[in-house]
């Protein structure tokens, strides 16, 4: 049996070839098809781009003692695309392209160093710099406040996410980022794909912090139980985000509810004193006007066989891998079948803690790829010693087929934002959504001619509108990647970029692939049909993989 750590690795690394198709462009779609306030954008991680591992005070992160410890061969992103030191060429390249939002992340061990305590001035400096460039030219920030990259001084102190110690840092952390930034930011993310996050780097110890247990690990791991700590993990992630929402919507979100208390205070303080006898009043600090949402790997999961087994597993991918953090968000507990089949490994929410966690999400992001197939594997309830993968009882299966030039690349023939959208709208009551991540991988020193990324976001970007128009209440789409960086699973071995990044050239410049021009021309009004009808000249040497 395929244990859900190996059909991961599968997915992700999705060496997969695929059958050679024509977009049909039945419908050109265009920009002026979707509502005028939806935000079409790109997006990178700090971590991924930024460079400048450990100038300006900057400290390790999980991810860097992930890269150093030669989980990548020995690649590292201590200088990636540099864009810590590029970050006004890159944000120029995107006022070039059209961009209306940008998603960014701030790296916590850049901006506080030990995870907790003193604020590095030069880090704040940085994402004041980074965040003033993006809005003066017109560009809406998107920021996500943790992007797989906890600081290792918290991992070392208490173990990280395993710890709820971790809810009161990453809460400090976050009320420092509303502080100096909150006044141009009103798009905030707590944590990046929260799911897989707990999975790869607490169940099968692909990702960091690389924790795991015989016999579920797909990499060595000199630590971890991956029976008990994807679900402790995650359980604490949804606890530190909840306590985030809940400081931003106090603290800063302007709302009739906030200045009604904060005028009976007022009130209050001033024709009964004695009652502030011991305490100053503190005016109203609630400024903003943003709001705070979670981040989700989403596959659109069907079954894999019209057989009722298949259908019932596929409701179960849905269970596992999306209910297992929406299901707290908007009910307050986790799904049944995760609570009957993951038993007492599974935390319980106390009466307070699901009080708080419900209701505390303004949106919903998913990070979604590929459409997959899911088959039942009931039997893995019979083992002894189970994982997420044997509890959640089902396998991936994918379908696999051959490209003329033999490339890597995810199917484009089947997109699922409808579909995963549509589930959303239906079993969640259509909260607001915006999709974070949706890109085409290929082998990152190709061709600057990505036909095939062409034809993968023509397909994606047109199965949005069909959702659009069938009334899911999504709020905007971002490509992975804006430029080809340092990837999670392979480092520098895929690119999803639209832009590529030359490593062995001193100057990293950056080269717009046919994909930049297609995109360009979609957001500045152009149909999606014919604005690819073209190739660029493809002049520049592509040099071997680093």
């Amino acid at each position: 049996m395929m244990t859900l750590a190996k059909q991961l690795r599968c997915i992700f690394t999705a060496m997969m070839l695929v059958l050679p198709v024509l977009i049909s462009g039945a419908d050109d779609v265009r920009r002026t098809d979707f509502p005028d306030t939806f935000v079409f954008g790109s997006g990178s991680s700090a971590y991924q781009v930024e460079g400048a591992a450990f100038e300006d005070g900057r400290t390790a992160s999980i991810w860097d003692t992930f890269a150093h410890a030669g989980e990548y061969g020995g690649a590292t992103a201590d200088v990636s695309c540099d864009a810590y030191h590029k970050y006004k060429e890159d944000v120029k390249l995107m006022a070039d392209t059209g961009l209306e939002g940008y998603r960014v992340s701030i790296s916590w061990s850049r901006l506080i160093p030990n995870g907790r305590g003193p604020v590095n001035p030069k880090g704040l400096q940085y994402y004041n710099n980074l965040i003033n460039e993006i809005v003066s030219h017109g560009i809406q920030p998107h920021v996500t406040l943790c992007h797989s990259d906890l600081p290792q001084a918290l991992e070392d102190k208490y173990g990280g996410w395993m710890s709820r110690e971790i809810i009161d840092d990453f809460t400090a952390y976050a009320d420092v980022c509303f502080k100096e930034f909150g006044d141009r930011v009103l798009h905030w993310t707590t944590l990046n794909e929260a799911n897989v996050f707990a999975l790869g780097g607490y169940d099968n110890g692909m990702t960091p912090p690389n924790h795991c247990s015989p016999p579920f690990g797909v990499r060595p791991c000199s630590m971890g139980n991956s029976s008990t700590e994807p679900y402790i993990a995650g359980h604490n992630l949804l606890l530190a985000h909840s306590a985030v929402v809940r400081l931003y919507r106090r603290k800063y979100k302007v709302s009739p509810l906030n200045i009604i208390m904060h005028e009976r205070l007022l009130f209050t303080s001033v024709l009964k004193p004695q009652i502030f006898a011991n305490s100053v009043y503190v005016p109203m600090q609630s400024t903003q006007h943003g709001s705070v949402g979670l981040n989700l790997f989403a596959f659109w999961s069907l079954p894999y066989t019209n057989q009722t087994a298949d259908i019932i597993a596929a409701q179960r991918a849905n269970d596992f891998y999306l209910g297992w953090f929406a299901n707290p968000l908007i009910f307050g507990d986790y799904p049944d079948i995760m609570k009957k089949n993951a038993g007492s490994r599974l935390p319980k929410f106390t009466r307070q803690e699901s009080k708080k966690v419900k209701g505390a999400i303004d949106f919903i992001a998913l990070n979604h790829y590929m459409t997959v197939r899911v088959k039942d594997s009931s039997s893995s309830l019979e083992n002894d010693i189970r994982d997420f993968s044997a509890d959640a009882a089902f396998q991936f299966i994918l379908t696999q087929g051959a490209t003329p030039s033999g490339l890597a690349e995810y199917p484009r023939t089947e997109p699922g934002l409808q579909g995963v959208l549509e589930y959303f709208k239906q079993a969640y009551g259509n909260p607001p959504m915006y999709i974070h991540e949706n890109g085409q991988m290929t082998p990152r020193n190709a061709t600057l001619n990505d036909t095939t990324r062409v034809e993968y976001l023509q397909a994606y970007i047109g199965n949005l509108l069909d959702a659009v128009r069938n009334g899911s209440n999504v709020k905007g789409y971002f490509t992975w990647s804006f430029l080809d960086c340092f990837e999670l699973l392979d480092a520098y071995g895929s690119g999803f970029g639209l832009y590529y990044v030359d490593l062995d050239d001193k100057e990293l410049r950056r080269y717009p692939k046919l994909s930049a021009h297609w995109y360009s021309n979609f957001l500045k009004g152009k149909g999606s049909k014919h604005s690819a009808v073209y190739k660029i000249e493809d002049n520049k040497v592509l040099h071997s993989s680093q």
